[in-house]
């Protein structure tokens, strides 16, 4: 699958969101910085953007950002909820599909990758 592919889905879905009309419960956003893709972070935001779509998680917004300063740790992943913020370390697409099912759907952050747990500012 190419960028231009996961651009499509990604829209898709943001699409799908603003059609409902709702709010986002969930922000999922993939480091997409060089180190990021260099990981396998294409792979993770493929993982994470089939996952959503396959569940018809039409109130999660997926994107992506660039670096974070975890280079040891990428490909990261965040998980922005109302109150707090997840970070992910290490993921593969395995544990990004675990990610969406386990803690974006179920509220259970996957224990092994968690790197931070933070409050959201403001």
């Amino acid at each position: 699958m190419k960028l231009d592919d996961l651009r499509k889905i990604r829209e898709r879905v943001q699409d799908e969101l603003r059609l409902r009309g709702g709010t986002a419960r969930v922000r999922v956003v993939v480091g997409m910085g060089t180190s990021g893709i260099a990981a396998g972070a294409r792979q993770v935001l493929r993982a994470i953007l089939d996952e959503v779509s396959r569940r018809e998680l039409g109130d999660v917004v997926v994107g992506q950002t660039g670096e974070k300063g975890l280079a040891s740790h990428e490909p990261v992943v965040e998980v922005y909820e109302a109150e707090q913020v997840t970070v992910y370390g290490d993921v593969d697409p395995d544990v990004a599909q675990r990610i969406v099912s386990e803690h974006v759907v179920n509220g259970r952050p996957v224990q092994g990758h968690v790197l931070e747990v933070r409050e959201v500012d403001g």
